[in-house]
């Protein structure tokens, strides 16, 4: 693998960053790599959602109150991507569907953030971005893959995920607004003396009559991810899907760590050739 460090940071609220982080992580998973998902979204603390049981220590924890604690202590696996529900320190218990879930060559494990508001706000501030950068490091060197859940640049530890690692890739709607989102973006992490090194442009679900004056064709460079079941428990599809979702999660790894992986799929049937 060309990169080891990769921030997803989401263009706008709600582009799907977070369900690719894990999607891409389970994949990376599917093909033999250790990967962890560390949460740099402290505001909406998204990625929580997919770890079964209590969180505690969180990463906020180990950034503020436990600056000394071991990384691994606040690693949980995820959810749906270990055959063994009860390996230490997941917490035990089993989400709707988990019973179910591969025993993957790899591991996904989260390091997320779960913290009442007081101790968000003290992770929040110049010291603690640079006690961030350095636990994105420390995953560096215990996982194979590290795969970065950052906000839109707007805050300190949004700043550290996208400037202190390998790659940074923006995460926007498949919309004009998120084209043009994705650009007010690159702008910002620009003044920030960082770089996006590429685009993931995640397809939301529509209705029947949705007007497609909004849609957003795709440019270069651009990897183009369809619609998926959008419920948290029916994540990581890419954990063992072969449909349109997967193998677009299979690029979008590609194209973020710059890198080949040596997942197969079968060979689409006919009507999937012809689907839009």
């Amino acid at each position: 693998m060309n990169a080891t460090t990769l921030a997803l940071v989401g263009a706008t609220g709600g582009a799907g960053t977070t369900r690719t982080a894990v999607e891409l992580a389970a994949m990376g998973a599917r093909d033999g790599e250790d990967v962890a998902v560390v949460d740099a979204a402290f505001t909406t603390q998204g990625l929580s959602e997919y770890v079964n049981g209590r969180i505690d220590p969180d990463l906020t924890a180990l950034l503020t109150d436990d600056p000394d604690a071991a990384l691994s202590a606040a690693a949980y696996p995820v959810a749906g991507t270990d055959g063994d529900a009860e390996r230490p320190g997941s917490g035990g218990g089993f989400r709707d569907g988990e019973r179910d879930a591969p025993d993957l060559p790899g591991r996904v494990d989260a390091i997320p953030a779960r913290a009442p508001f007081e101790r968000v706000a003290r992770a929040k501030t110049a010291e603690a971005a640079r006690k961030l950068e350095r636990r994105i490091d420390e995953a560096a060197t215990t996982y194979d893959a590290v795969v970065v859940d950052a906000a839109p640049v707007g805050s300190n530890e949004a700043v550290a995920a996208a400037t202190s690692v390998d790659r940074a890739v923006a995460v926007r709607p498949a919309t004009v607004h998120g084209r043009d989102a994705a650009q007010r973006l690159r702008g910002r992490i620009a003044d920030v003396g960082g770089s996006l090194d590429a685009t993931v442009a995640v397809e939301r679900g529509r209705t029947d009559n949705a007007s497609d004056e909004n849609r957003d064709g795709g440019d270069a460079g651009v990897v183009s991810v369809p619609a998926t079941e959008p419920a948290v428990a029916a994540a990581p599809t890419a954990a063992t899907g072969d449909g349109a979702y997967a193998r677009a999660i299979a690029t979008a790894y590609e194209t973020a760590f710059d890198a080949s992986i040596g997942v197969e799929f079968p060979e689409p049937g006919l009507v999937e050739r012809f689907m839009p």
